[in-house]
């Protein structure tokens, strides 16, 4: 597994989601596969490293990876379940639409 992290993206090797800085928003990043949430740059590696992983299929408990893929979750607001199924779903353009106001993930709009 291979991140490729810049300034301007982040890629993965087994992921087509990408994540890319908020326009007007110096320290927020936004994932394909959490639109509308604006992440800080340490987040936004954390879901780029849980869409990798979720991409190469048959991740559920009892995995050697779920405790990690647990904390991992956590830390983005969601539960290890809700996530790899986000992570697995193919990548959409992302729309910049979040919330302005907080500068913080739209977690209501994880459930």
């Amino acid at each position: 597994m291979n991140l490729r992290i810049s300034d301007t993206m982040m890629t993965g090797d087994h992921t087509g989601h990408t994540a890319r800085p908020v326009p007007g928003r110096p320290h927020g990043w936004e994932v394909s596969w959490l639109p509308g949430q604006i992440l800080d740059r340490n987040a936004a590696i954390t879901a780029m490293l849980l869409a990798d992983i979720a991409s190469r299929g048959d991740l559920r408990e009892g995995h050697r990876l779920w405790p990690h893929i647990q904390g991992w979750a956590e830390e983005l607001g969601l539960t290890a379940p809700d996530a790899i199924a986000r992570a697995t779903h193919p990548p959409s353009d992302i729309s910049h639409q979040h919330d302005p106001a907080s500068g913080q993930p739209n977690l209501e709009a994880a459930d």
